[in-house]
C-alpha cells in the first residue's frame, strides 16, 4: 500500500497535506489548545464581535452604566425632583464601542516546511508549527493593542514602579504581591476580580527564583548574603502558575520599554485582567491553501486570517481601517466608552533584578 505522503528529496510534498486533510481545521484546534490566553480565559471568543457579513469595523451597542439620581419622597403633594409628587423617570444612556478588523496573512514556499516535517508525522509537525506562529503573531498584535489602550484611554488604570531615575533598582521597584495589591486598588471594591497576571519571562523567572528558595528580594537584587523569609511570594511548582491571587501568563511578546537616559534598567509591562475582559471576534475562519507555482518551480502554502481583538468598554477612533501595529500602538486611536474603573484591567510597569538591561 502506497505511504500516505510521497516523500521527495527528504520532505513531504505539501499539496499532499492541505489537500488530504483539513488542514484549516486543524491548525485552528492546535490555536486554541496551545494559546495560553485562551486556556487561560484572559481572551474568550465571542459572537457579537463577529462579522461575517463583511465590514471593516465591529459595532457593539450598549447601556451606559446606571448612575441614578435620589429624589426624596414625602407625605406632601410637592415633592419628587419635578416638585408634583411624583418620581421623576430618568434615560438609561446608550453608547457604541467598536472594534477594528485587522486582515494578516504569510505564506512559505514547500522546502521550508519540508524540512520541518520530514521524518515523522508531517500533519503534526505543520499542525504545531503553524499554531505556534500564528499564536506568537496574535500576541504581539494584542499587547501593542494594549500598549495604545493603556496609554491614553485607560492612562487611570496604570501603575509605575519602575525606576525613575538611574541607580540600583530595589525591592519598591519589583513585581510583588504589594504591587500586585496596590494594582488591585485601582479598581477600588472590584480589584479582587482580576484573577490573571500577564508577564514577560524575566519577571516571571524573579518570581519563581524567590518563590522557590524564599529568598529576600532585596538580598537577591544586591547579590549579598541570603537571608530567609522577606520577599517571598509563595510559589511552590516548577513554573510560575500562579502568584498573589493570579493565574500568571508568561509571554516574551509584552512590550518593554527600552531605556533612554544612561544608567537606567529596562521597564517590563505586567497587566493584571479579569478573565473575558479581551473578547476576540472572526470576520472570516483561518484559511490555508496551497498551490503550485510553475515559475519558480516551487509548491507555496499561504496563510490568512481575519480577526479583531476587543476589551469592553473601549473604542477604536481613528479613521483608518485595517489598522498596523503602530497604529494600535497609538493612544490618540482609543477611548473609553464609559467608566474606566468599570473595566477590569491595569498595567503594572516595574523592573527585574534579573535584567542587566543599561543604557550605556
Amino acid at each position: 500500500m502506497a505511504a500516505p505522503f510521497q516523500n521527495y528529496s527528504g520532505g513531504v510534498l505539501l499539496a499532499d497535506i492541505v489537500k488530504r486533510n483539513n488542514l484549516s481545521t486543524y491548525v485552528s484546534e492546535a490555536i486554541k489548545e496551545r494559546s495560553l490566553f485562551i486556556k487561560s480565559g484572559a481572551v474568550v471568543r465571542n459572537a457579537l464581535l463577529d462579522a461575517r457579513e463583511g465590514g471593516t469595523r465591529i459595532q457593539v451597542p450598549e447601556f451606559n452604566p446606571v448612575s441614578p439620581t435620589e429624589e426624596v419622597m414625602d407625605g406632601t403633594a410637592s415633592w419628587g425632583t419635578g416638585g408634583a409628587g411624583f418620581l421623576t423617570p430618568q434615560k438609561i444612556g446608550t453608547g457604541t464601542q467598536i472594534a477594528s478588523i485587522v486582515h494578516r496573512g504569510f505564506a512559505y514556499a514547500v522546502d521550508d516546511l519540508a524540512i520541518l516535517a520530514a521524518g515523522e508525522d508531517p500533519m503534526l509537525h505543520i499542525r504545531n508549527q503553524l499554531a505556534d506562529a500564528i499564536n506568537k503573531l496574535n500576541s504581539a498584535r494584542l499587547f501593542e493593542q494594549l500598549t495604545g489602550l493603556f496609554h491614553t484611554a485607560l492612562n487611570g488604570h496604570r501603575l509605575e514602579k519602575q525606576l525613575a531615575g538611574s541607580g540600583a533598582t530595589g525591592e519598591a521597584n519589583y513585581l510583588t504581591a504589594a504591587t500586585v495589591a496596590e494594582a488591585r486598588s485601582k479598581l477600588g471594591e472590584r480589584g479582587e476580580e482580576l484573577d490573571i497576571l500577564v508577564v514577560h519571562p524575566s519577571v516571571a523567572y524573579y518570581l519563581y527564583q524567590v518563590g522557590m528558595l524564599t529568598f529576600s528580594t532585596s538580598a537577591l537584587a544586591a547579590s549579598g548574603a541570603v537571608t530567609w523569609g522577606g520577599g517571598g511570594v509563595g510559589i511552590g511548582a516548577r513554573e510560575v502558575g500562579e502568584f498573589a491571587g493570579c493565574r500568571v501568563i508568561v509571554d516574551s511578546q509584552v512590550n518593554i520599554n527600552d531605556p533612554t537616559p544612561t544608567g537606567k534598567r529596562q521597564e517590563f509591562r505586567c497587566y493584571m485582567l479579569k478573565s473575558g475582559t479581551i473578547l476576540e471576534g472572526v470576520q472570516q475562519d483561518l484559511r490555508i491553501e496551497s498551490d503550485r507555482n510553475v515559475l519558480s518551480k516551487q509548491d507555496v502554502l499561504s496563510v490568512d486570517y481575519h480577526t479583531a481583538y476587543h476589551v469592553m468598554g473601549t473604542k477604536w477612533g481613528s479613521a483608518s481601517d485595517n489598522p498596523t501595529n503602530a497604529n494600535l500602538r497609538t493612544g490618540s486611536n482609543w477611548s473609553a466608552t464609559y467608566d474606566i474603573d468599570l473595566i477590569p484591567a491595569v498595567e503594572i510597569f516595574v523592573n527585574t533584578p534579573l535584567d542587566n538591561g543599561l543604557k550605556s
